[in-house]
C-alpha cells in the first residue's frame, strides 16, 4: 500500500531530485554527486571484480548490475525524511503566522470598537459565567453537611508499626531550649 503523504507528481519530483539523470548531472557539473565521491563501500561494491560462472552468467550479471545501480541511488529515505522535515517546518510557521494575525485582528477590531461603542466593548469583554456557578447552598446545609461528616467515629488501622515508632521515639531525649539572660 502506497502512502498518500505525498501526491504522485510530488513523489515524481522528490525521485528526479533524488535520482539525477545523466544528463541533469552533466549539466550541473559539480554540483551533483558522482559516484566516486559517494561513501568507500559503494564505491567498493562498484569496483568489485566478478567470477562468473558460463551456465548462470546472464542472470547473474543482470542482478549485478541492478545492484550496482541500487548501491549508486543516493539515499531516497533521507531525501523522503529532509522533505517531511522541511514541510513540518513550514506547517509549524504558518501556524505561528495565523495566530499572530489572529491576535493582530483581535486588537484591531477591539481598539476600533473602543473608539466607537465603550460600552459594546466592555460586553464582549466579559468572561461568560461558569456552568453552574449560580447560587451557592445556604449556611444550613453547609453545617450540617460538615457535621455530618465530622461527627461520624472513625475506626483508624492501629498497626504493630505505630507501636514501634512510638517506643524508638521515646528513647530520643527532647531538645532543651537554652535561657537567654
Amino acid at each position: 500500500m502506497r502512502s498518500k503523504i505525498f501526491d504522485d507528481a510530488e513523489l515524481e519530483r522528490l525521485r528526479r531530485e533524488a535520482i539525477p539523470s545523466s544528463n541533469e548531472s552533466a549539466m550541473a557539473g559539480d554540483a551533483a554527486p558522482h559516484p566516486t565521491d559517494q561513501h568507500p563501500h559503494v564505491e567498493a561494491a562498484i569496483d568489485l571484480p566478478v567470477v562468473v560462472d558460463s551456465n548462470d552468467g546472464e542472470i547473474f550479471s543482470h542482478e549485478l548490475e541492478e545492484m550496482r545501480s541500487i548501491l549508486e541511488e543516493p539515499d531516497i529515505t533521507q531525501k523522503l525524511t529532509e522533505r517531511i522535515d522541511n514541510l513540518k517546518q513550514k506547517i509549524a510557521a504558518w501556524g505561528k503566522r495565523i495566530r499572530r494575525f489572529t491576535a493582530r485582528s483581535r486588537r484591531f477590531n477591539q481598539n476600533r470598537l473602543f473608539q466607537s461603542d465603550h460600552k459594546r466593548l466592555y460586553k464582549s469583554l466579559e468572561r461568560p459565567k461558569v456552568c453552574g456557578a449560580g447560587q451557592g447552598p445556604d449556611q444550613a446545609d453547609i453545617i450540617a453537611f460538615w457535621r455530618g461528616l465530622l461527627s461520624k467515629p472513625v475506626n483508624h488501622n492501629e498497626g504493630p508499626w505505630m507501636e514501634v515508632v512510638a517506643s524508638q521515639g521515646a528513647s530520643v531525649t527532647p531538645m532543651t531550649t537554652p535561657r537567654r539572660g
